[in-house]
């Protein structure tokens, strides 16, 4: 029997290689439950990112904000005193974070302030800790989105009575999420592909499966496969934002 050459023999290897790493011993399955587990990983940690981002770029925004003037009543001391802290935390947190590798602060967190935890509440551990380290960059983006509103739009809310919070929530804010959107989808994509290094702390997240899948059948193939599956997810957010910014281009241009 002749072994096939040419072009033939290059495609037939590389199905062999994919019906190894994806078909044979039903492996498929490996890449749907590590792909399932990033995903859960990577929604927490969106969540708590933007929660811990906003109100972190809110603390900063308000401190820089502060009147010079003191207050005279008690409430009004107390809350100048919440901002001033807050503040100077927020700055001390942002700076922290983005200054430290998020592996490291991963296994810290999961290792160290967590590591009473049970076995079967490692993903949205996990999750938490990815999100901490993304509220540090979303806390820069909302800051900047906020600040990128005109200040006008503040004294306006204020002269119909508003509250400064109640400004912030139903006027500043709304305007700030249009100005952010592209950055906070490009947060949220490389918060995906971050995900990928929990494998460090056996996590069977999707590259960990492909991981494991790479060393039964010893070729790259899977790991292929599993970059294949990271830019489809990251296609499909793309298209979101764009998505999205059609329609909030197109409610505008109705206004």
């Amino acid at each position: 029997m002749s072994i096939p050459d040419g072009p033939g023999a290059f495609f037939t290897g590389i199905g062999d290689a994919l019906y190894a790493s994806v078909i044979e011993a039903g492996r498929w399955r490996f890449y749907l439950d590590g792909l399932v587990n990033t995903l859960i990983m990577a929604a927490i940690a969106a969540m708590v990112g933007v929660f811990i981002g906003l109100v972190l770029a809110v603390l900063k925004v308000s401190r820089q904000n502060l009147s010079p003037v003191k207050p005279k009543g008690l409430r009004g001391r107390a809350g100048r005193l919440f901002i001033l802290l807050g503040g100077r935390f927020a700055n001390l947190y942002t700076t922290v974070i983005r200054g430290t590798p998020v592996l490291v602060q991963l296994i810290i967190l999961y290792f160290g302030v967590f590591g009473f935890a049970p076995r079967e509440y490692s993903i949205f551990i996990a999750g938490f800790c990815f999100g901490v380290n993304s509220g540090a960059y979303v806390c820069e983006i909302i800051r900047a989105g906020i600040q990128s509103v005109d200040r006008g739009q503040t004294e306006a809310g204020r002269s119909l009575g508003l509250s400064s919070a109640a400004t912030m929530r139903l006027i500043v804010l709304p305007q700030a999420a249009k100005n952010i959107l592209p950055t906070i989808f490009n947060e949220f994509i490389t918060l995906l592909k971050e995900t990928s290094i929990a494998g460090y702390i056996a996590l069977d997240d999707l590259t960990r499966s492909g991981e494991v899948i790479r060393s039964r059948v010893w070729t790259v193939t899977p790991l292929v496969v599993v970059g294949l599956i990271y830019l489809a997810l990251v296609i499909l957010l793309t298209w979101l934002q764009t998505l999205l910014e059609r329609r909030l281009g197109a409610s505008d241009r109705r206004l």
